[in-house]
C-alpha cells in the first residue's frame, strides 16, 4: 500500500459537468486532493469508473474503500441516475445509488439531488453544499443562496429544504456577453457604482430589462460607454431582476451565500443595498462537510 492510501479512510468526490474533484479523507479531513476536466459532459456511461480510478488510484490499497460522490455524476446522462428526493426533505438522503463497478476495491455511493414538483425545479450537487452548511451551522433557519450559472435560492427550516427556486442569471450573462450584440460593447473590468445603480434599475423595473440591455449597445455607439461600466451594468440589471423575482426568499429572512468569492461578493453587495446582511460560506468547505455527513449516514446504515 502506498503512503497516501495509508492515510485515507474514504474518498469524497464532487463530479460536475465540466470538472471532477476528489479528496482522500482521514479523520474527517482531506489529506490529498486531485482534479481533472473529465466532467460528466465529457464521458460515456462506461467511462466513469476509469476516470475515477485515474484520479484516486494512488490512494487505493488492497481493501475496499467507500467513495461518496455528489453532483452531475448522478444525472440521467451520468454514471448512474440517482433519482431526485422530493422537498420538503433533508438535503442528504439515505437513498444513494450504487453504480456497477468492475474494480473490487471500489464501493461507490452517488448522492441524489432534490426536486420540487410545483413549480417544477431540480438541483443536483447544491443539496450537498446545503447539507454541509447545516452541519456547520446547526439550527439555521432562513434562506441559502447558491450563486452560479444556475443560482439556487433554498428555504431552510428544521434541517430540511422546504422549497427552492433556480434562476439562470449566470447563464443569461454568459450568453449575452459572448453571443449577443452586446459582446461588442463589453470589456473586462468593473464599475461598482454602475453595478449598484443597475441593481436598483433591474429590481424596480425588471420588465424593462430587454430594453435596458440594448441601451448599453446604443450608449457605447453614441456616447462611447466604457466597456467595464457596460459589463457591470449588464450584471447589475440581471441580478436586480433576479432579486425582484426572489423577493419572497430574501425579504425579512436570514440569508447565507455559498459560492465562489467573486459571485458571492456581487450578491452580498446587491442584498446589502436592500438592507440584507448576508452570511457567506466557502463552497469547497461546505461541499466536503456535506459529503462527510453523507458518509456518516452510510457508515451508520452499514453498521
Amino acid at each position: 500500500m502506498n503512503s497516501e492510501a495509508s492515510y485515507a479512510d474514504w474518498i469524497a468526490v464532487d463530479w460536475g459537468t465540466s470538472q471532477v474533484r476528489a479528496w482522500a479523507m482521514r479523520n474527517a479531513k482531506p489529506v490529498a486532493e486531485a482534479q481533472s476536466d473529465q466532467g460528466m459532459g465529457t464521458l460515456a456511461k462506461d467511462a466513469f469508473e476509469a476516470a475515477l480510478l485515474a484520479l484516486i488510484e494512488p490512494w487505493l490499497g488492497a481493501q475496499r474503500i467507500t467513495v461518496v460522490a455528489c453532483g452531475m455524476v448522478g444525472a440521467r446522462q451520468g454514471w448512474a441516475e440517482a433519482r431526485y428526493a422530493d422537498v420538503p426533505c433533508s438535503p442528504v438522503s439515505q437513498s444513494q445509488t450504487q453504480p456497477h463497478v468492475r474494480d473490487a476495491r471500489l464501493d461507490v455511493h452517488i448522492l441524489p439531488g432534490l426536486c420540487q414538483r410545483t413549480p417544477a425545479d431540480v438541483m443536483r450537487g447544491e443539496e450537498t453544499q446545503i447539507a454541509g452548511f447545516l452541519a456547520q451551522n446547526p439550527g439555521f433557519d432562513g434562506v441559502i443562496c447558491l450563486p452560479g450559472t444556475h443560482t439556487k435560492w433554498a428555504q431552510i427550516s428544521a434541517g430540511e429544504v422546504i422549497s427552492f427556486r433556480t434562476f439562470m442569471t449566470g447563464e443569461f450573462f454568459a450568453l449575452l456577453s459572448k453571443s449577443s450584440v452586446l459582446r461588442h460593447s463589453l470589456a473586462k473590468g468593473w464599475d461598482e457604482d454602475a453595478f449598484a445603480q443597475a441593481i436598483s434599475d433591474g429590481l424596480s423595473k425588471p420588465e424593462a430589462m430587454a430594453s435596458r440591455f440594448f441601451s448599453l449597445r446604443a450608449e457605447s455607439l453614441l456616447a462611447d460607454l466604457d466597456g467595464a461600466t457596460a459589463t457591470a451594468r449588464l450584471s447589475g440589471l440581471l441580478l436586480g431582476a433576479e432579486l425582484a423575482a426572489a423577493r419572497p426568499y430574501w425579504l425579512g429572512q436570514r440569508v447565507a451565500l455559498i459560492g465562489n468569492a467573486t459571485l458571492s461578493a456581487h450578491y452580498t453587495t446587491a442584498l446589502g443595498l436592500q438592507g440584507v446582511a448576508a452570511e457567506t460560506a466557502d463552497a469547497t468547505e461546505v461541499t466536503l462537510a456535506g459529503l462527510r455527513a453523507a458518509y456518516e449516514q452510510i457508515k451508520e446504515h452499514v453498521s
